[in-house]
């Protein structure tokens, strides 16, 4: 069984912010899929779906970001999901635009919803995909800029983005999480 975890406010308020790229990435999973998400459980939405004979889940916590773990880890517990079985997709301020890095392990760099769930499962051992977002060209707050909304010129760029990174949790879905890294981390350094 996989777990895949998009990190996203909920709420109509939020729902085009930076900070909802996971939220994105798993709208962009079911959509493919042609799956719902049907369970309201763990104070998150999720579906649990069989693909190329492997269970896989799809989970959007509802706990708002910084509380994100209160989700994920009730999920994990339940279902005995191994934190190596999980991948949790988040917006990264460090990454430009375009760009998109797996890791299996690392800190929380930063990203409240990453430190929440780092707290919660007592591990740093979790699947990570980090879905860049740049900073902003103009200063303002980091709060602001995460709950601000892509300019129309960037949509061409996120939805290719978001494209990207449903492609590689399609291949994890059937592959070691290690080789998708290669492959996706590779490509995205190009």
């Amino acid at each position: 069984m996989k777990c895949i975890v998009g990190l996203g406010n909920p709420g109509f308020k939020y729902r085009k912010t930076r900070h909802n790229v996971g939220f994105m990435v798993i709208d962009e999973l079911l959509h493919r899929h042609n799956w719902k998400l049907t369970k309201n459980k763990f104070n998150g939405l999720f579906c649990m779906e069989t693909y190329q004979n492997e269970k896989i889940m799809l989970l959007k916590p509802q706990t708002f970001m910084n509380l994100s773990g209160e989700s994920i880890v009730p999920l994990m517990d339940f279902y005995q999901l191994q934190p190596d079985q999980v991948t949790v997709i988040f917006d990264d301020l460090d990454l430009p635009l375009g760009k998109i890095r797996l890791r299996q392990k690392g800190g929380h760099g930063g990203h409240n919803g990453i430190r929440s769930v780092i707290d919660q499962l007592g591990a740093k051992n979790f699947n990570r995909l980090r879905f860049g977002i740049g900073r902003p060209d103009t200063p303002m707050s980091v709060v602001d800029y995460v709950l601000g909304k892509f300019p129309k010129s960037q949509h061409p760029t996120l939805n290719e983005t978001i494209a990207k990174a449903a492609d590689a949790m399609d291949e994890w879905m059937e592959s070691p999480f290690q080789v998708v890294m290669n492959e996706y981390n590779q490509s995205s350094a190009e």
